[in-house]
């Protein structure tokens, strides 16, 4: 198997960046994960990628220029597939055509429901009796590409934001792997 070049951009902890990491090293896994990227030079996600060996670049997203950096770090490391894992800056319309292959994006909520920021909140507020994460392909409007997998759980009435955080991060886990498995199971 021919594995996919694949660039993981972050901004902060970096657990579904770990998850990927591992589940990449089975020889069954369709990806290799060959850059990541970071708009916060404090992302702890650094150093997975440190510890992994796996160049990375942290960049000023105030830079004037910055999606050209990157779009010529992607070219010079022959990306194929952009993972979103926790990042958290819109990438603009000219950036995915310049791009013009793959970007999935991973949120906490089950898409369309809470699409944007401050998501625990708003599906407390809401009192939605259910919730999780979707893994989507990414198109120019904000988290409105279509879904590759979906995970939810009920929410328990004593759940409150960091717990509704901690839930759906255990099924992000198991959700980001799943899509890129499903992506490439056919190609």
């Amino acid at each position: 198997m021919v594995k996919k070049r694949t660039c993981i951009f972050i901004s902060g902890y970096g657990s579904n960046l770990r998850y990927l990491i591992n589940n990449s090293r089975n020889q069954n896994f369709p990806i290799k994960i060959c850059l990541v990227v970071s708009n916060n030079k404090k992302a702890k996600g650094i150093l997975y990628a440190k510890k992994n060996s796996i160049p990375y670049l942290i960049i000023n997203t105030n830079k004037r220029n910055f999606e050209n950096i990157i779009l010529k770090e992607l070219k010079k490391y022959k990306i194929s597939l952009i993972c979103l894992a926790g990042y958290m800056k819109i990438i603009s319309k000219k950036f995915i055509n310049a791009f013009g292959k793959t970007i999935i994006n991973i949120h906490p909520s089950l898409l369309p429901k809470f699409k944007g920021l401050n998501t625990f909140k708003r599906v407390l507020i809401d009192k939605e009796k259910k919730t999780g994460c979707t893994v989507h392909f990414v198109n120019e409007k904000l988290d409105s590409g279509t879904n590759i997998v979906q995970k939810s759980f009920f929410i328990d009435k004593k759940d409150n934001e960091t717990m509704l955080k901690n839930k759906t991060q255990k099924l992000e886990h198991r959700a980001f792997s799943e899509a890129i498995i499903k992506i490439f199971r056919y190609n």
